[in-house]
């Protein structure tokens, strides 16, 4: 088992990363002091995979466990879907101190952490991340969010967990185009801060996509002391935090636009493409760079073309992105792999030649 730190003074917690992990869960909560009733919140898929072996741990541990699902999907992560969460937690009298278990991929950690961060002005949250982009990014950091209308993660919380617990054996029923969001991540992470780690990933993705535990455990790992190292800086994305958006501000415009269609990691996948072309288009990054990328992604499973989109209807999604200031579109862009930075000096202009095609 790998330990990564988050270190944010009285919010510090541990990122747990290894192979049979889920039956920890219990014993390590009882470590910090918690006891009395736990709630899982999940999906109906992983329910039937993982929930039993968590709840077992934790009612060995001295729980009272209550498992509160919901259907699978981006479409459940909403304001309404909150409601009916917190209508069950005030039916089995959950407490301050009744701590929420995140399990399952990113919809379940944003929303289940939104309402971790809600329900009686803040309860315990653990993150137990199912998906490998769960488990590189997004259990890790404390954004929380649901979304509202076309737009993603407009309404949220920054709340950080008391731990992560990143289970690999997880990964072992992911389906491939899940696994390759994750990697989406995982690559987007080497991009902007390590070559070396790009270049690790790039020798071992058939590995890692054989499901190679060593592999995974680098991989996850040494995502995971990337962001913490980011967010021990900047917890609540003032200024440097904002490097980790490599791929999103196109990325999120894109899957909004498609009405989801597109998953998350394709659409960020397409994202890191077209703002590695804007990278070499301002005369930062070698072409030779933005070939390296395309290659990567491309051995991951992951797209690198935009789909026929209204490319206008990209753009204005851009201009409602949370990253948008004085009506400023941020981008991160890069210097070469492993090297970011943040302007919102990107003429639109410039942006829409690129996304149709003409860059």
């Amino acid at each position: 088992m790998k330990k990564v730190r988050v270190d944010l003074q009285k919010n510090s917690y541990e990122i747990r990363i290894g192979s049979g992990l889920l039956p920890q869960v219990g014993p390590w909560l009882k470590e910090t002091g918690l006891s009395g009733r736990a709630v899982i919140i999940t999906d109906t898929t992983v329910r039937g995979l993982y929930a039993g072996a968590l709840s077992q741990g934790l009612t060995q541990a001295g729980f009272n466990v209550t498992v509160l699902e919901i259907p699978p999907g981006e479409e459940q992560k909403t304001l309404e879907t909150a409601g009916r969460l917190y209508e069950k937690l005030t039916s089995i009298y959950a407490e301050r101190t009744t701590p929420i278990i995140a399990l399952g991929g990113g919809v379940i950690g944003d929303l289940a952490g939104f309402v971790a961060a809600t329900y009686m002005r803040g309860v315990p949250l653990v993150q137990v991340p199912t998906t490998l982009l769960a488990q590189v990014d997004s259990s890790i950091g404390g954004k929380t969010a649901v979304d509202h209308g076309r737009y993603k993660n407009m309404i949220g919380a920054f709340y950080q967990p008391r731990m992560v617990v990143a289970d690999v054996d997880t990964l072992k029923t992911l389906p491939d185009v899940e696994f390759a969001n994750g990697m989406a991540e995982a690559i987007k992470m080497a991009a902007i801060m390590s070559k070396d780690l790009f270049n690790y990933i790039g020798n071992n993705i058939e590995k890692a996509r054989a499901l190679d535990v060593s592999v995974l455990e680098e991989i996850i790992s040494a995502n995971a002391h990337l962001k913490a190292k980011v967010v021990s800086k900047d917890e609540k994305e003032a200024d440097f935090r904002a490097i980790l958006n490599f791929g999103h501000t196109v990325g999120h415009a894109v899957e909004a636009v498609s009405a989801f269609g597109l998953k998350h990691g394709q659409a960020v996948a397409i994202g890191m493409i077209a703002e590695a072309k804007i990278s070499n288009r301002v005369g930062r990054m070698k072409e030779s760079d933005v070939i390296r990328l395309r290659e990567v992604i491309n051995k991951a499973g992951l797209p690198t073309d935009i789909p026929a989109l209204d490319i206008g209807e990209v753009m204005t999604a851009m201009r409602h992105d949370k990253k948008v200031t004085g009506n400023k579109i941020r981008f991160v862009l890069l210097n070469a792999i492993g090297d970011a930075y943040i302007t919102d000096g990107v003429n639109p202009a410039l942006v829409e030649e690129v996304l149709t095609g003409y860059g």
